[in-house]
């Protein structure tokens, strides 16, 4: 057996969090700096178009997520699925009224389109 008693041999559970807190945040805080050291090697200058381009992308894909979850959590409120899809009937009702009741307004809606489409196809 041990000389030692139990009384002086254990260590309180508070004692033990705090220094396993202590050792996650400075382990943390070393792997940050270890991040932060190897960004600021990066010639941020030479990434060029493909750098942008992933960068363009990986926003497109968060900002995507995000989207999906605001909408999941719409549509679980029970009611208010139905009240946008009734505000998006109204506000295409109202637009058709507004434009597509002449021929004239017709006619400048279709020109409007065309011209969108010339510009940006070409």
């Amino acid at each position: 057996m041990s000389d030692i008693s139990p009384e002086t041999n254990s260590v309180s559970s508070a004692d033990t969090n705090s220094v396993a807190g202590d050792n996650f945040a400075d382990r943390a805080g070393d792997v940050m700096g270890k991040v932060n050291e190897t960004f600021n090697k990066v010639d941020w200058d030479q990434m060029g178009k493909y750098g942008k381009a992933a960068g363009i992308i990986a926003v497109v894909i968060i900002a995507q997520v995000i989207i999906k979850g605001v909408l999941d959590t719409i549509n679980l409120l029970p009611v208010v699925p139905g009240l946008l899809e009734l505000l998006g009937v109204v506000v295409l009702g109202q637009w058709s009224w507004q434009n597509l009741t002449t021929s004239d307004k017709r006619n400048a809606v279709l020109e409007r389109v065309q011209t969108l489409r010339k510009e940006y196809l070409g």
